[in-house]
């Protein structure tokens, strides 16, 4: 054949090829970018309920330990009900740390 290449030659299709090939990378880089983000969203919002549900424990906590005060008080006094509920209160933490920290060590296998 000795006519004229209707596509404009060689160089044109290698450079429609480079053009393809970084519209299709900027598709999956923007496909991507979009999962990372749907994924964000959704962490986020799990992260509020986690937050929101932590307020909420600790608020029932400190109302749990004020009614014990209120309990003992009438029997062994105010100050001695709450000496009693807030060492009580530190000796949980505690414990809670040191299973903690225990957790954190190597373990020999």
């Amino acid at each position: 054949m000795t006519g004229a290449d209707p596509e404009g030659g060689v160089g044109e299709l290698f450079q429609r090829l480079i053009e393809d090939g970084r519209e299709v990378a900027r598709s999956e880089i923007a496909l991507q970018r979009a999962r990372v983000l749907a994924r964000v969203d959704r962490y986020r919002a799990a992260a509020i309920f986690f937050a929101v549900a932590g307020a909420l424990a600790l608020a029932a906590l400190v109302a749990l330990l004020v009614g014990l005060i209120m309990t003992m008080a009438p029997r062994i006094g105010p100050g001695w009900a709450t000496t009693v509920t807030v060492g009580g209160a530190i000796l949980v933490a505690g414990l809670f740390a040191l299973i903690g920290r225990g957790r954190l060590e190597p373990r020999e296998v």
